[in-house]
């Protein structure tokens, strides 16, 4: 968990590249977390941001 939403999107986008499934940013307490989409519960926490690494995006 972390209290930088920076951090969280940027480990969230490291991690779908890594694992090649779809991951969630999620806020609990106060804190960012990160986790694959199909291992959050519904009501569990606020989500953020979805990152999916199947999803094209235009090169930097």
């Amino acid at each position: 968990m972390s209290h930088d939403p920076s951090v969280a999107r940027s480990h969230a986008f490291q991690l779908a590249q890594t694992l090649m499934v779809p991951v969630t940013v999620f806020r609990s307490n106060g804190a960012f977390g990160v986790l694959p989409f199909a291992e959050l519960d519904d009501g569990e926490a606020e989500l953020i941001a979805e990152f999916d690494p199947f999803e094209t995006r235009p090169a930097r």
